[in-house]
């Protein structure tokens, strides 16, 4: 589904069509063994998941360019074994695909020596015409948004829980809005052991729930795409609240 010109909805994935690039965010890989270390006990089903579901989205689109738009890995401070043995499995999918940039997220502090492992570059953000790429925790200069129409980011972990009588399930999901007269698209993260963060707060105000991107101040006009067994175009945020 298409959720902007030339931009289209792959699974869990944006496609440039026009540039034959695929934009994809949040695997925050190595988030299992930090459960673990803080003693819970989970499956470790996420890399096996990632991978095959990334395999499909890849094997689909046939990119020129790929971009992780941020937090490849969980750990802040450290590269956890975890982190280095599937990181790095990763990386040598997406660079037998194409050329892959790592756009920097809040997650990513120690990335260099893995990046450096496959020859990939690291970078703040990401111009593609007039489309801009980057995490989305921090608002960047007013200089780097000159031309450009469409923003892309990742960090915020969009869901929704759909509620009918007692029971709730909650999706992945895109937002597609305006920041600042832009078009403002938030991806859903790429990490399959949770949905993310519920947008719509279990029916409370929007308002009064602290969203962690600094781009997102007021969402009820922003549209919600839900990614499921297809993607879902589902209404403004405030015609479902």
């Amino acid at each position: 589904m298409e959720i902007s010109k030339n931009i289209e909805i792959i699974d869990l994935a944006l496609y440039l069509k026009k540039h034959k690039a695929l934009i994809i965010a949040d695997l925050h890989i190595g988030y299992e063994e930090e459960l673990r270390k803080k003693g819970i006990l989970v499956p470790r089903f996420q890399f096996k998941d990632t991978f095959n579901r990334l395999s499909k989205i890849l094997n689909k689109t046939k990119p020129k360019l790929i971009i992780v738009n941020g937090d490849l890995k969980h750990e802040f401070g450290t590269i956890s074994e975890q982190e280095w043995r599937e990181t790095l499995k990763i990386l040598d999918l997406l660079t037998e695909h194409g050329k892959v940039i790592l756009i920097r997220g809040n997650h990513d502090n120690i990335l260099g020596p893995i990046a450096r492992k496959r020859n990939v570059e690291i970078k703040e953000h990401y111009k593609i015409n007039d489309v801009l790429i980057l995490h989305g925790n921090k608002i960047p200069d007013n200089k780097l948004l000159k031309d450009i129409k469409t923003i892309v980011i990742g960090h915020e972990h969009p869901a929704v829980s759909l509620r009918d009588k007692t029971r709730a399930e909650k999706f992945k999901c895109f937002l597609k809005g305006k920041w600042k007269r832009k078009t403002l698209i938030v991806m859903p993260s790429f990490i399959t052991a949770t949905e993310g963060t519920d947008i719509l707060n279990e029916g409370q105000d929007i308002l009064k729930k602290k969203l962690i991107s600094p781009f997102l101040t007021n969402i009820n006009n922003f549209e919600i795409f839900i990614v499921e067994d297809k993607v879902y175009r589902f209404g403004k945020v405030r015609s479902i609240k």
